[in-house]
Parts: structure tokens; sequence; C-alpha cells
């Protein structure tokens, strides 16, 4: 199933679960329309590098253009979390026509299909691809704290460390 969203409400990333156990979702609301995907925090993290590379890029390319502010949104995702899909890959672009983001995001299939359509099409504007950096990056930093000696993430009840030769830290 594809959805097709030429300006969206809201867009963010959040998680469910505990740190360590986390499951990364972007969510996108259109309306009453309201999708979940599913996908990595690596992804997630990407995605906001990407967007911020792209945004200080049309900025730098487009002194005119006008951003507008949003205010933070630290609200939980939106219930029900179904997980529509998983995300395998993500497209973003600049439409100029437009003024805003496009993002494509494509599920992990099983079957590989000759006509590859993106499962979710949205256009974001500049404020809301700014929002959405800051957001995923609260989200991706707020997991467990890394290791000062190795940067593997520690785990509540403790954390063998590698570079202390197996001792617990």
């Amino acid at each position: 199933m594809s959805y097709e969203f030429e300006s969206v409400d809201r867009f963010v990333c959040g998680t469910v679960g505990e740190p360590g156990e986390r499951e990364f979702f972007l969510q996108v609301r259109s309306g009453t329309a309201l999708v979940s995907a599913s996908l990595e925090k690596s992804q997630a993290s990407t995605l906001a590098q990407r967007l911020e590379i792209l945004c200080k890029q049309i900025a730098k390319e487009d002194v005119t253009l006008v951003v507008d502010r949003l205010e933070r949104d630290d609200a939980s995702l939106e219930s029900p979390v179904d997980k529509d899909f998983v995300i395998g890959a993500i497209s973003i672009a600049w439409d100029d026509e437009l003024k805003k983001v496009a993002v494509e995001l494509y599920s992990i299939k099983e079957i590989e299909v000759e006509d590859e359509t993106p499962d979710i099409t949205l256009n974001i504007t500049l404020g809301q691809a700014k929002a959405f950096i800051v957001r995923t990056n609260a989200v991706v930093n707020a997991g467990r704290i890394p290791c000062p000696f190795c940067a593997i993430p520690i785990d509540p009840r403790g954390h063998l460390c590698p570079r202390a030769n197996g001792y617990r830290r």
C-alpha cells in the first residue's frame, strides 16, 4: 500500500521500549491519516544528518527563502503505533517548484519488484525538516550512555568492557 502526502501535519521520529531495546519509528500524520514505519536507529540518525546538510545547502543557495519556525515537538508517538512497514531505503530531495523537501520511504520487500515505487511520499517544509532534525537527534542520543573507554553502550546491569580486559565497568 502506498501513501502520498502533499503536506503533512506531523513528521516525527520516536521510539517504543526501554533504552537498549527500543524500536525506532517514523510517524507521518496528515489530517486523519496516520502512518507509522519502523526503521533502524542508524537510519534515523543518518536521515537527520542528511536533512541538515540539505537545509544548509538550500539556505546557502537561496538566501531569500523564509523558513517557518515551529514549536518543539516533544510529544510521544501517536497511538496506535502500528508498524505499517519496515523502512529499507530513504530518498530526500529539494523540490524547487514547491519549495519543500520531498521524502520517499521504501519498505523492505521479500520479492524484488521491477517497478519500485515508494511506500510513503511526503513533502515537508524547511521548518518541519529542522524540527525533525532537532527531535531525531534528541531521540537518538536519549539511549544508553556510551562507555568512556570503548564507546559501547552501557547496560543498566553493567558492562563487560573489551578495553578493560573483560572487567565490569
